[in-house]
């Protein structure tokens, strides 16, 4: 096994090239054409649409979100409680889903720069799930951080098109789809992005070796998580390259040892996505088309697991994340006030090391012929996902979104009309769970009302 003093050589030896990030997040070097800066990129899946900042200076650029859902189920769960997701975490009631609020700072004359989001809302308990470093030790990291989306320092360089070298905690477009739904041409993430990481915790690295290239470097506890369960970091990059203003291409790779209790076992992960933008003709009703393709590939591999290929002599099975997702968009109307987007995606997970475990009595371990959601090697988990929605966008600040949501999967994964917490909830005085069986479902049905506003 890799030492950590191995890792952080290994890691050093990758920082030869030079990159840099969004508009807000380096100083225009003289001589230099400014990354990504030369075209228009707010069709882009995962980009904020915004022009500009409405809260903006030399040494502070605020961004402010508000983002609210009403989650129709179609099979009312009695406690009201949504599982497998990061977009939706209450249904059958108005929820204040994410506020985030922040931004960042730069000196021009130094280079120093950082930035400060903080959020609340259900997505700040709901999106650290399956992070057991929490757990370990004496202080509560669940509490420390979770109201944090990004909170870093660092300096930008004047080296190629920009370098910009952070540390503390930071948002991930593994997957493809950002963190905040303003950015997103849909509300419900498909499975690939729900179940791949929202953020590190760790050193990046952006480097900018052309005005249409980014290469960017991790090293980071672990994979969504605040700390580090084993002992080693784990390691990663990205690259972001958009030759054209119809095109990006974007590419994830990680490597790292995130299981608990499982020191030796290594885990690995490609990302990779594509959008192209089809069409663009102003003023027309059809004005622009645009599609992304996301593809993921990963594998656990050691104690007791490997990448593909069950072993029943020795007990060893195969432990791996295989999923896709498509999306078609369409921006109606000469002023492109509305979009209609439709698509969706497949994963297989046997082994169920990545999923969203769900909440309540669904995340407890149980004995055989239960009925609920068990992560031993092997177990199989195959889901699909399709979702069509219309979104109103009145201005670049506002968002209003209606979207029909389908899910299916071959085990009891969602919840049904019993609820996954018992009738009154999970936590005492109400909650009263003893000998509660979650109602675990293999399908659902939703309907998303959404209206994000973002300055």
């Amino acid at each position: 096994m890799k030492t950590p003093l191995l890792s952080l050589v290994l890691f050093a030896g990758t920082l030869t090239a030079f990159a840099q990030q969004d508009s807000t997040d380096y100083e225009k070097n003289p001589g230099k054409s400014v990354p990504f800066a030369w075209a228009d990129w707010s069709w882009l899946q995962g980009n904020s649409r915004l022009s500009k900042q409405v809260l903006d200076s030399k040494y502070f650029t605020g961004d402010v979100t508000m983002d609210l859902n009403y989650n129709y189920h179609f099979a009312h769960p009695v406690d009201h409680t949504q599982a497998g997701s990061t977009a939706c975490f209450r249904t059958d009631e108005i929820n204040v889903s994410y506020i985030e609020a922040g931004g960042d700072f730069h000196d021009p004359a130094t280079g120093a720069r950082g930035r400060l989001m903080l959020q609340f809302g259900t997505r700040a308990i709901g999106v650290p799930r399956n992070d057991n470093t929490g757990l370990r030790g004496q202080f509560d990291l669940y509490n420390s951080l979770r109201y944090i989306t990004e909170g870093y320092v660092g300096m930008h360089f004047k080296k190629m098109h920009g370098v910009n070298v952070d540390v503390g905690i930071f948002k991930s477009y593994v997957g493809l789809m950002g963190y905040n739904n303003f950015e997103n041409w849909n509300y419900q993430n498909s499975f690939t992005s729900d179940n791949t990481p929202w953020f590190f915790t760790g050193i990046r690295v952006q480097t900018f070796p052309s005005e249409k290239l980014k290469i960017e470097y991790w090293l980071v506890n672990g994979w969504q998580t605040y700390g580090m369960f084993n002992e080693v970091p784990g390691l990663g990059f990205q690259v972001d390259w958009r030759p054209k203003e119809w095109i990006k291409v974007l590419g994830s790779a990680y490597v790292g040892y995130d299981t608990p209790n499982m020191p030796a076992r290594t885990r690995y992960h490609s990302d990779n996505s594509i959008i192209v933008r089809t069409f663009k003709k102003p003023g027309k009703f059809f004005s622009r088309g645009a599609f992304s393709i996301t593809g993921d590939i990963g594998f656990e591999s050691g104690q007791g697991v490997a990448p593909f290929k069950d072993d029943s002599i020795n007990g060893v099975r195969a432990q791996n994340f295989l999923s896709w997702m498509f999306y078609h968009r369409l921006w109606l109307g000469k002023k492109e006030h509305f979009a209609w987007t439709f698509g969706g995606g497949m994963l297989h997970n046997p082994g169920r090391y990545l999923p969203l475990v769900p909440s309540g009595a669904g995340s407890q371990p149980v004995g055989a012929g239960s009925a609920y959601f068990t992560q031993n090697p092997g177990d199989q988990l195959d889901n699909r996902d399709f979702s069509t929605g219309i979104q109103f966008m009145p201005n670049e600040h506002v968002t209003w979104g209606l979207e029909y949501v389908e899910r299916h999967s071959n085990t009891g994964y969602f919840p049904g009309p019993g609820g996954i917490t018992s009738p009154n909830g999970w936590n005492a005085p109400i909650g009263n769970p003893a000998g509660f069986v979650p109602d675990l479902v293999k399908d659902e049905q939703r309907i998303i009302a959404s209206l994000i506003v973002r300055f």
